[in-house]
């Protein structure tokens, strides 16, 4: 796998029918993090991909892609009808469920490394921003543009609050996995020629240059 800013229809092969081809673009992803309510990202509808992450998507409800890893989070929505882009799970469960429309993407469980030969299956890294991001760098883009990865809890667990009932929340114990897994992947990310910039100024990701995110777009 090789991205560049020239690419031109650079989806691997093996890769299912619904998976997307953005070669040469760029991704915006918008995890969950309190940053990620601040950032302008109505700057970059029409002019970049969205990937958003759970209830991100009522942050950019344009978006091209809604990932979320767990039956209960998309059980809990309904799987989210508003929603009419492409919606995507590791869950098989998820993606079971005809009316929810969810395609079924694969994984890695236990693998924290990145996964770059087989799209349409993506390292596991105990959390949706590693799915994400893997799915995305997949994708082929010249650039990805990371929103609300702020890996911390000291300003609050998410931008919408705590997740309800019997979700999920990050704690400090998980949240050092899912580091270590995204900075791991900077090294073989930027040697396929993707370019990747941390939009959150609290992030404790290390591998990733930090940016305002409208100078991320430009960049």
């Amino acid at each position: 796998m090789r991205c560049s800013s020239d690419s031109v229809n650079r989806r691997s092969p093996d890769a299912p029918e619904w998976f997307p081809d953005w070669s040469g673009q760029t991704v915006v992803i918008v995890a969950s993090g309190p940053t990620a309510s601040q950032a302008p990202l109505s700057l970059a509808k029409g002019k970049a991909r969205f990937v958003v992450i759970n209830s991100s998507w009522k942050l950019a409800p344009w978006a091209d892609v809604l990932y979320a890893c767990d039956y209960a989070w998309w059980a809990q929505h309904g799987g989210v009808p508003a929603f009419s882009g492409l919606k995507v799970s590791i869950d098989g469960r998820a993606a079971s469920m005809p009316e929810w429309n969810i395609r079924h993407l694969l994984s890695n469980r236990g693998d924290d490394r990145i996964v770059l030969n087989e799209s349409g299956r993506v390292g596991w890294g105990g959390n949706s921003g590693m799915h994400a991001f893997n799915f995305s760098v997949q994708t082929c883009p010249s650039k990805i543009i990371l929103v609300g990865f702020d890996m911390t809890i000291k300003y609050g667990l998410h931008w919408h609050g705590k997740h309800d009932g019997n979700l999920n929340n990050p704690s400090p114990n998980n949240i050092g996995r899912w580091i270590k897994a995204l900075d791991a992947a900077a090294g073989t990310v930027a040697s396929v020629g993707v370019k990747v910039f941390n939009c959150s100024h609290v992030s404790e990701l290390k591998k990733y240059p930090k940016m305002f995110f409208e100078d991320a777009l430009e960049a």
